[in-house]
């Protein structure tokens, strides 16, 4: 298979988690407090990826101040767009009470929600497409990391759209579509960095390195502490160890 097909592939299936949780989310009603163990411990999964996966790899193949540069930069446009989005209406997107606005309370916030949920889930997929380029193949714990950590996403975010009398049609075509996205973004990496210096490939990867701890501090930790906060920190650190050693089996 070309190297471009594997990155859409890849792409396309790790954003397919987001679907798989939102069916689950979908069919069974899932008690708050599973949803926030499934959560911790997919954050725990991310930032372990991020460590040793983009950042470390980034300083290696380019240097330490394109790697800062990238992930501070990162942080700030995620941030950034991050509080648009929240005054749209998107701030409780991946939270699975009742936090989350009906289009009635808030018209346009669901405009915003997808807007949000594709923000979240851009950088995760470019790093994929990226990572074909060290090595011709995508790392594993990077994709299990992605996948991992996309389960809970749908899970939570479904269950709060529901809450707030979101349709079928919207959850799904959201979710499906972005996982169709992610594949596309996966592709882009790939393709736009073929060819790149060392140093680009480490800003770009930091970059979405400093979105991707920007996004679980604003997103996903709030719901993960929510309902279960007496082993939040048990639960990520077991996520954190899942992803350290499949970095290293891998």
């Amino acid at each position: 298979m070309p190297t471009w097909l594997m990155s859409l592939v890849w792409g396309t299936g790790a954003g397919a988690a987001l679907v798989l949780g939102a069916a689950v989310s979908w069919r069974w009603s899932i008690p708050s407090k599973v949803v926030s163990t499934i959560m911790s411990f997919g954050a725990g999964v991310l930032i372990s990826a991020l460590a040793f996966e983009l950042v470390d790899e980034a300083i290696k193949g380019g240097g330490l101040w394109p790697t800062v540069a990238g992930f501070l930069a990162g942080a700030v446009v995620y941030v950034g767009a991050n509080m648009l989005l929240a005054k749209a209406g998107a701030k409780h997107r991946k939270r699975s009470g009742d936090q989350q606005p009906s289009e009635k309370d808030d018209p346009g916030s669901g405009t915003a929600i997808a807007v949000g949920a594709l923000l979240d889930g851009v950088p995760e997929s470019v790093v994929l497409g990226v990572g074909l380029l060290a090595g011709g193949a995508v790392s594993p714990a990077m994709l299990a990391a992605v996948f991992i950590s996309n389960v809970p996403e749908g899970l939570s975010g479904t269950a709060g759209m529901k809450k707030a009398g979101r349709s079928r049609g919207y959850v799904f075509g959201l979710w499906g579509g972005i996982a169709i996205l992610s594949g596309v973004a996966a592709l882009l990496g790939y393709v736009a960095l073929e060819d790149a210096p060392d140093e680009l490939v480490a800003f770009i990867t930091s970059v979405a390195a400093g979105g991707i701890l920007a996004m679980l501090a604003d997103t996903m930790i709030p719901e993960a502490f929510e309902e279960h906060h007496n082993l939040t920190g048990l639960t990520a650190s077991v996520g954190f160890l899942t992803a350290f050693t499949v970095h290293h089996l891998g």
